[in-house]
C-alpha cells in the first residue's frame, strides 16, 4: 500500500508470516520478520511513518533486503 511519507513509499504486510514489507522512496525494499499485526497497523496510522520506522521497527526486527 502506497503511503504519504517523505521517507517511505509503501508498506505491505503478510499476516500469516508476520512479515512487514517496506519500500523506501529510494526504491530499496526490505522485509522485516516477526512483526506483530498491531505494529503494522500502528505504522500505517502513524503521522510520521519515517519516525515510527526509526523508533519502532529499525533495529528491533530481523530483516532481509529484497531484490
Amino acid at each position: 500500500m502506497q503511503v504519504e511519507s517523505s521517507a517511505i513509499y509503501a508498506i505491505g504486510y503478510d499476516t500469516r508470516r508476520r512479515r512487514l514489507h517496506v519500500t523506501f522512496v529510494s526504491g530499496q525494499r526490505y522485509a522485516y520478520v516477526g512483526v506483530p499485526g498491531e505494529v503494522h497497523r500502528a505504522f500505517l496510522e502513524a503521522d510520521s511513518k519515517g519516525r515510527f520506522f526509526q523508533l519502532e521497527i529499525r533495529d528491533r526486527y530481523r530483516y532481509a533486503k529484497l531484490g
